[in-house]
């Protein structure tokens, strides 16, 4: 099963703390890589959650947003408290500094609004998460990617697999072609030689070996054999029934499929094969751009 580095999860959990959602977004990229967003809190479980992630998403590029939404319902909004301590403080000061120099006003709510130090975030550090439930809502939200990418590497196969019939039908028409070019080669030459000698008798052992040497030069059955090679291979890791991801064999086989088609082409020398080969080409061009999607 071949699986897509495209996918979205989220999941959510309640814990005494609060409410923790989790939302996973993965796009392609060569390796593992992550970036993750987390409450200050819960800095220190860093480390944890990118291996975790890394378990489940092999390749690919990982956006990881984590957040507690509390009782009350406020999702990544500060918590706010009064610091009363200073509120008194502030309240007496102003008190004292109104009776000892006979300032007019009162000390009110408007007065005292207007310290913006006397309401600050709750203390981070006081947010206890365990671990378990921590890891419990990070694997829910990878399954959830896991299923996406499941879904999209089918609509990936699908097309793999149209390209290589593409191109195994271009390589018959190919194989098909190839004895032909040393017959007109033959007739061309005798018909050359027979014009150069005004009409005398072609000597059929030296035409014999000049074609034996074009046909040495012109062979391309190695390459159809390779190429046949790696487009098997190609299909059996496609229905690989193993997790495993297959994104970077894929890709390898992809180079090797071009060169040898670069080979056959520069050993055509038949507009027909030619253009086959240009065929080929660009389907193995399309198998690369989505062999680069595959985890």
């Amino acid at each position: 099963m071949i699986r897509s580095m495209t996918g979205y999860g989220d999941a959510e959990r309640d814990t005494p703390a609060g409410r923790l959602r989790v939302e996973i977004k993965s796009v392609n990229h060569r390796f593992f890589s992550s970036n993750l967003r987390l409450p200050a809190a819960l800095d220190r479980h860093e480390n944890a959650i990118r291996e975790w992630l890394r378990q489940e998403l092999v390749r690919g590029h990982v956006n990881y947003s984590l957040r507690i939404e509390s009782a009350e319902g406020d999702a990544d909004e500060p918590r706010l408290q009064l610091n009363e301590a200073r509120a008194r403080q502030y309240h007496r000061i102003l008190h004292d500094m109104k009776r000892l120099l006979e300032l007019p006003g009162e000390v009110d709510l408007g007065l005292m609004s207007r310290f913006g130090d006397l309401v600050e975030r709750e203390d981070v550090e006081a947010v206890e998460i365990a671990e378990d439930d921590l890891r419990e809502v990070t694997a829910a939200a990878a399954r959830g990617v896991v299923r996406m990418r499941e879904v999209e590497g089918e609509r990936l196969r699908a097309d793999l697999e149209e390209r290589l019939a593409a191109i195994e039908a271009a390589m018959e028409r190919v194989r098909e072609r190839a004895p032909g070019r040393l017959t007109s080669e033959r007739d061309r030459l005798r018909e050359a030689v027979r014009e150069l000698s005004q009409g005398a008798g072609v000597d059929e052992d030296r035409l014999a070996r000049e074609i034996a040497m074009l046909a040495e030069r012109w062979d391309i059955s190695e390459e159809l054999v390779r190429l046949r090679a790696h487009l098997d291979l190609f299909h059996s890791l496609l229905d690989e029934p193993s997790e495993e991801p297959v994104g970077k064999r894929l890709s390898f086989l992809v180079q090797e499929m071009l060169r040898e088609t670069n080979t056959i082409g520069s050993k055509a020398n038949d507009a027909a094969i030619e253009h086959e080969v240009v065929s080929i080409k660009n389907e193995i061009e399309r198998l690369r751009e989505q062999a680069d999607n595959v985890e």
